[in-house]
């Protein structure tokens, strides 16, 4: 039942990682990488939304802010 969810949480944990980093060092690649973000971070936060427990939902909301802050980035 949280395979996917969990599955996503990892994808989004690397790739904001990975975005940051990019971010930090103003890589000519990290617009690209934060419209991934934004993506994977949208969706993560979509699965996660559906699970009732606290943790859960404490993820949706940090994977939805997180890909609304990305795409402000990209804008």
């Amino acid at each position: 039942m949280m395979a996917r969810c969990i599955e996503l949480d990892r994808d989004c944990a690397d790739i904001c990682a990975l975005a940051a980093t990019l971010m930090s060092r103003e890589s000519e690649y990290a617009k690209e990488f934060c419209s991934l973000c934004a993506k994977i971070c949208r969706a993560c936060g979509e699965e996660c939304a559906k699970h009732q427990m606290d943790h859960c939902q404490e993820c949706a909301k940090a994977c939805m802010n997180c890909a609304e802050e990305c795409e402000r980035m990209v804008a």
